[in-house]
């Protein structure tokens, strides 16, 4: 298997290739040349497996320049480690018959981010020792909230590499930046800017696509790569988890032979969900693909008419890791549904640089309607649906799985669909809490989160996660804040170039 650009059919690179370099030069993304297909049946026998187990038959699909020893030892490094707080590294929770809440968060950051984060360090220094490469590589990333922490844990001091994370100033949680500020390792760099997450991601990507800048990185002995879902690295592991869900599902008796099972996925940047869709494409039971979006619902307004325009309003709401206007891995699914055009899709990404908008031809919106549907919810609606899970099933959600719930009961509503869902939970309720106990009728104030955490634990008796208690007695190492415009000057700065 090879890894073209959405922007050039014509390129042609291994997967470890791919993971390296993060982006194609010509700013598009890598895709594999193929969609690997597995049988039900291979689908099904990986539910008798463990998580890791399970992993590497996945990947050794996408993965095929890995020996099947490189790929085990990748896998045993991420998932077979302390670094989570369950042995099955996911926990997939029914809540009544048919209702499955895939808990994504039990890794070392409490984010589903940890599932792709904590095997992309070992993924990339494994590539770059199949590649020769003998620079340093610096992974630079924009981050509203989850990914930040989790690329900085993975990345901790892991040999020849730099990572420096960008942080939108007031659009993450307090427990999310206390994260992001406390971090440990001798190679980490983390930076707010004054801006939203939009002109973090916008300004990684020019950096990324500057031949000054490369050059001048080579001059150091230093390259690029990306942590951001934008990294093919970063989307892999993401569709283990949903391949590996319904083989779960399947063993149990949940989803019986011949049934598919809807997926909610909450969502801003659209990598979560592409992999939910790259799953069902590569033979996974899966029906229909539910977008959850927050007020910034850009998504949910593009996915039912077919017109992307960010030119709207932005909010700063209580599921901030969804506060994106500019969903970057929405580029690989047009890409696959133009039937791989990349003229097509260099000429509307090139509008929505230059105008904010475009729009797909018919026979996307075809596929689109036929593939998703598509809604979201307000904050309001999200702190009702937390306190409605509360109290059908005493079970606790953090702000974003809230918003899928939310979503997923308009969708049962409209709809006559009542196959089997399951639900991506992508966080610790305890990232968000102050939010969450507004939700269960907890109104008191309090600035301090770790008295919120403790409020907490006694209205839902989920046990506080120890990465998330332990930062209490932290000293903060990154305070700094810069003018969105000043981003380079922040990279030179960390990699102590002049």
């Amino acid at each position: 298997m090879y890894y073209k650009s959405t922007r050039n059919s014509e390129i042609k690179i291994s997967s470890a290739e791919a993971i390296v370099t993060g982006i194609s030069r010509d700013g598009g993304l890598f895709v594999p040349n193929e969609i690997p297909k597995m049988s039900l049946s291979e689908i099904k026998a990986l539910g008798d497996l463990d998580y890791p187990e399970a992993a590497e038959r996945v990947f050794a699909k996408y993965l095929t320049d890995f020996s099947d020893e490189e790929i085990k030892n990748c896998v045993k490094s991420a998932y077979s480690s302390c670094g989570f707080e369950t042995e099955n590294v996911i926990e997939l929770k029914e809540l009544r018959k048919g209702l499955n809440i895939l808990e994504l968060w039990h890794g070392p950051t409490c984010a589903f981010k940890d599932m792709a984060l904590q095997i992309l360090p070992h993924l990339l220094t494994t590539s770059v020792k199949k590649l020769g490469v003998d620079k340093k590589v610096c992974i630079l990333v924009a981050t509203s909230g989850d990914t930040g922490k989790a690329a900085l844990e993975g990345f901790k001091d892991a040999p020849g590499t730099e990572i420096l994370v960008f942080y939108p100033e007031n659009g993450v949680s307090a427990m999310q930046k206390l994260q992001m500020t406390t971090q440990e390792g001798e190679n980490v760099g983390v930076c707010a800017i004054k801006g939203n997450f939009d002109d973090a991601q916008t300004g990684v990507k020019k950096i990324f696509t500057d031949p000054d800048v490369a050059e001048k990185l080579a001059e150091n002995g230093i390259m690029f790569s990306s942590a951001n879902s934008i990294n093919w690295g970063r989307l892999a592991p993401q569709i283990v988890y949903y391949v590996v869900s319904c083989a779960k599902l399947m063993k149990n008796g949940s989803l019986p032979d011949g049934e598919k099972v809807a997926v909610v996925v909450p969502t801003g940047n659209f990598g979560n969900i592409l992999a939910a869709y790259y799953a069902k494409l590569m033979g996974a039971p899966i029906g229909k693909l539910i977008c959850a979006s927050n007020s910034n619902n850009v998504l949910t307004d593009f996915l039912r008419t077919g017109v992307y325009d960010r030119n709207r309003k932005f909010y700063t709401t209580i599921s901030p890791s969804m506060d994106i206007l500019i969903s970057s891995n929405l580029e690989r699914l047009l890409y696959h549904l133009s039937g791989e055009d990349d003229a097509y899709i260099k000429e509307i990404f090139a509008e929505l640089s230059a105008t904010g908008r475009f729009e797909v031809r018919d026979d996307i919106k075809k596929s689109l309607a036929e593939l998703f549907s598509a809604d979201f919810c307000t904050d309001s609606e999200t702190k009702c649906a937390i306190k409605a899970v509360f109290d059908s099933f005493g079970y606790t959600v953090d702000t974003h799985t809230a918003v899928a719930v939310g979503v997923y009961g308009k969708y049962a509503a409209a709809t006559e669909d009542r196959s089997p869902v399951i639900i991506a939970s992508t966080a610790s309720p305890y990232k968000f809490p102050a939010a969450v106990l507004e939700a269960l009728g907890d109104t008191e104030r309090c600035s301090d989160e770790f008295e919120m955490a403790d409020r907490l634990y006694k209205i839902s008796g989920l046990d506080i996660p120890k990465s998330l208690s332990q930062l209490k007695n932290k000293p903060r190492r990154f305070m700094g804040s810069v003018e969105k415009e000043a981003m380079l000057e922040a990279v030179y700065s960390l990699l102590k170039i002049k």
